[in-house]
């Protein structure tokens, strides 16, 4: 009786513990929200170009977390490049991700759209130490 009561109590200490380290059952993109302590006015970033979206698209809000990272050049996020190489001082933030980058690699781009949202995000949050990095953080179920 001992044995299967601990080990009740062991798999819901699992559950309980995986549901709060991969940020699945948070509230998504309601007013209040917090990503690291902060609070946000949440939006979801455009996943209209996949045909069906494996999860939500990601919560961010723009210009509160430009601000929270100390982030002034817009050509840090959205570049520009030239026969694969950056053009320093050109910003591509009137246009969309998905005008550049396609649902797969191809010869005028050889990132995944979906690639070039993950690395653009991901890598600057490990590079820097902050934000986000496990899937159930940015995609947040609705």
């Amino acid at each position: 009786m001992k044995q299967k009561i601990f080990f009740t109590v062991l798999i819901l200490m699992l559950i309980t513990a995986w549901g709060a380290f991969s940020g699945q059952g948070q509230a998504s993109d309601k007013e209040g929200d917090q990503i690291g302590g902060q609070d946000f006015e949440l939006e979801r970033l455009d996943t209209s170009a996949f045909e069906k979206p494996r999860r939500p698209g990601a919560v961010f809000e723009h210009d509160d977390h430009n601000e929270m990272a100390e982030l002034d050049d817009c050509a840090i996020c959205h570049h520009v490049y030239e026969d694969g190489n950056l053009v320093a001082d050109e910003s591509s933030e009137d246009s969309s991700c998905s005008e550049c980058h396609g649902l797969l690699p191809g010869p005028d781009n050889p990132v995944s759209l979906s690639n070039a949202f993950h690395k653009q995000c991901r890598d600057c949050h490990f590079d820097s130490g902050k934000g986000p990095v496990l899937c159930g953080q940015c995609h947040k179920k609705e």
